[in-house]
């Protein structure tokens, strides 16, 4: 499945903002969609994931202020991002798998992949 990520932007600690992942393809309902994301000179991390079933999955850290969910109608997954701070920036790319309803934050593990969205977020 081919994936765009979309909705990144420069903004101000304590704001929020919506990212959105949209397949191209109607089996998106079939596939587990992650959040990564990766900052200047870190390793890509996971931040969450929602499988076809819609089991949500958070990183560590990640649990309150991050919210996924989908619209399998949309072919586009979600992620909601409260209270911004600024070491949430980096590039946020979302991936995919097939039919998988379980935890695995390993970026290998996915072989679908987004080009990135740009998440700036300054004090």
């Amino acid at each position: 499945v081919q994936l765009q990520a979309s909705g990144g932007g420069s903004v101000q600690a304590g704001g929020s903002l919506r990212l959105s992942c949209t397949a191209s393809e109607r089996t998106f309902s079939s596939y587990t969609i992650a959040w990564f994301r990766q900052a200047p000179g870190k390793e890509r991390g996971f931040v969450a994931s929602i499988g076809w079933l819609e089991g949500q999955y958070y990183g560590d850290s990640m649990k309150g202020r991050f919210t996924i969910f989908r619209r399998n109608a949309e072919n586009t997954a979600y992620l909601e991002i409260d209270k911004l701070k600024p070491e949430d920036t980096a590039a946020y790319y979302c991936a995919g798998k097939f039919q998988s309803d379980f935890y695995d934050p390993r970026a290998d593990a996915y072989g679908s992949w987004g080009q990135g969205t740009q998440v700036t977020v300054s004090s």
